[in-house]
């Protein structure tokens, strides 16, 4: 799987370097993995599965470290990593309750390590968490650390929410006590800005919102984006019936709080009622819904017939993720939860492709401010299959949206912009 915060913490690393920043990223817990030049260091600080032998094994954390630390080189972690079916929060109440005491909890010499090689090795002028479930931390480091230390939210209460209780409300009172160490939060939206406010019971003028940012250096260019952006340019008319045809894509993490089951809903009212509309679904399948997606993507492919729905999986890079998304006329992702980013509407308007989205949490901002798009209100299974049936008709030699709508991407959100804007936002807590 490629972490939709680990994309966009490894682009604003890049983003902050070419502002002229010396940024460093350091990974946590397991080897970020990433579809661009991954730009953080070998070196994993709070290695997962000593983090978790800590909290569940009694006695490892009074082990030396001498004896662990083989356990926290990047090749063993991600072999671990990589055979674990999901990180389903649900589960890990208790270890999420043991790293956000810190150094109170059987993390402590993991954390002391960290701290020391951030204040006397690495000695930056600002600290910046990329989420506040790293928050135990700020307390130690506060008392050692003279620098500024700020914090970046990015769907923490998400992760927060899916705990059980009685982990769910100590989780929550304890990221907010935290919370209160962080000189400034910053958030990619208007939206999460004021909601997490609420949620951590923190005042507003704590907050500061910065833009998310999107590398198109390894894509093809405009030109070629242009001339070339679509495989449907060739396909769109049917050979047989002279039909256009319109293609509605999902790109995302399959799961239910994603929409991926909504978007299947939608596709199986749309086929029984138009014959011009095709669908097709892609994205990291974690093993803990791969048994009921199967069972219901099966099903609306045998009543669809004709290849109308299909399953693209999970790209191997960024160059296969774009193919995927260049295929589509409208990206879909109906969320249930209220998304806090949206980096993937990005990534579809870098293919030239506009969203149809569920107007609530940070989508309206995305859809305002790429002025392609549309919205629609949530709440039914009937509310979405309008929304795609009420969709303008595809004509590919005449949409306007291929180079407009990256060129309005990129000036919005493009790395060479942003990175100054974002450089400067952190420069105002020194």
């Amino acid at each position: 799987m490629f972490c939709g915060s680990c994309m966009q913490d490894n682009t604003l690393a890049r983003a902050l370097r070419l502002a002229g920043a010396d940024a460093v990223l350091l990974p946590t817990y397991t080897p970020i993995r990433v579809d661009e030049e991954n730009e953080s260091t070998s070196r994993v600080f709070l290695g997962g599965i000593n983090v978790y032998l800590d909290s569940k094994l009694p006695g490892w954390e009074l082990l030396p470290r001498i004896f662990k630390r083989w356990l926290d080189h990047p090749a063993i972690v991600h072999l671990f990593s990589r055979r674990s079916s999901s990180t389903d929060a649900s589960q890990l109440g208790d270890l999420t309750i043991d790293l956000l005491r810190g150094c109170a909890g059987p993390q402590r010499a993991q954390i002391k390590e960290l701290i020391d090689f951030l204040c006397d090795d690495l000695r930056p002028d600002i600290v910046l968490f990329s989420n506040a479930l790293l928050s135990g931390i700020v307390p130690e480091l506060k008392s050692r650390f003279h620098g500024r230390i700020v914090c970046l939210l990015q769907g923490d209460d998400i992760f927060l929410d899916a705990l059980t209780e009685p982990w769910k409300s100590q989780a929550r009172e304890l990221v907010s006590q935290n919370a209160g160490g962080f000189d400034r939060l910053f958030t990619h939206s208007r939206y999460y800005t004021e909601f997490m406010g609420r949620y951590l019971d923190l005042p507003a003028d704590r907050f500061r919102t910065i833009p998310l940012t999107v590398d198109a250096d390894s894509l093809r260019t405009n030109h070629d984006l242009h001339t070339e952006a679509k495989p449907r340019d060739a396909v769109a008319v049917s050979e047989t019936s002279g039909v256009l045809r319109t293609t509605i894509g999902y790109f995302a993490r399959i799961c239910p709080e994603k929409g991926a089951f909504h978007f299947l809903d939608a596709a199986e009212d749309v086929v029984a009622q138009r014959h011009d509309v095709d669908f097709v679904i892609a994205g990291f399948l974690p093993e803990l819904h791969r048994k009921q997606f199967e069972k219901r993507l099966r099903l609306m492919q045998k009543q669809a017939g004709d290849g109308r729905v299909r399953w693209e999986g999970s790209p191997a890079g960024r160059e296969e993720k774009f193919e995927i998304l260049r295929s589509f006329d409208w990206l879909c992702v109906p969320t249930e939860y209220h998304e806090p980013k949206g980096l993937y509407v990005l990534e579809a308007a870098l293919a030239g492709v506009p969203s149809l989205l569920p107007n609530h949490g940070a989508f309206p901002e995305r859809i305002a401010d790429l002025g392609f798009g549309q919205l629609y209100e949530p709440g039914s299974r009937q509310t979405l299959s309008e929304a795609i049936l009420n969709l303008p008709s595809v004509e590919p030699s005449s949409t306007p949206w291929n180079s407009a709508l990256r060129d309005r991407c990129l000036e919005r959100y493009g790395m060479v912009k942003t990175g100054p804007a974002i450089l400067t936002a952190i420069q105002d807590v020194l």
